[in-house]
């Protein structure tokens, strides 16, 4: 039988393939302030992304919203009357 010469090595569980010749790149480890730039930076790159209604769009949505949560208040102020009324019969 021939023998298997070729071997792919795979690190330990924890431990790099560098042995703890950590490359510092775009995310190497920086100071507090490195961090904090990194984080806003991070936030301006999302904010960016982001597809801003227009006044009408907000408005519409806003009202709408509004009379949701007033339906629902009346809804669960029905309901409390009616758990009010079957105890005050029940119990009465």
């Amino acid at each position: 039988m021939a023998e298997i010469t070729d071997s792919i090595e795979v690190p330990e569980p924890g431990r790099s393939q560098d042995d703890g010749k950590a490359r510092r790149g775009k995310r190497g480890k920086k100071g507090p302030l490195g961090r904090l730039a990194l984080f806003y930076r991070q936030i301006v790159a999302e904010l960016r992304k982001v597809v801003w209604p227009t006044k009408r769009q907000l408005s519409t949505y806003t009202t709408v919203v509004i009379i949701f949560v007033i339906v629902i208040i009346g809804l669960v102020s029905v309901i409390d009357w009616g758990f009010t009324e079957v105890v005050k019969y029940v119990f009465g």
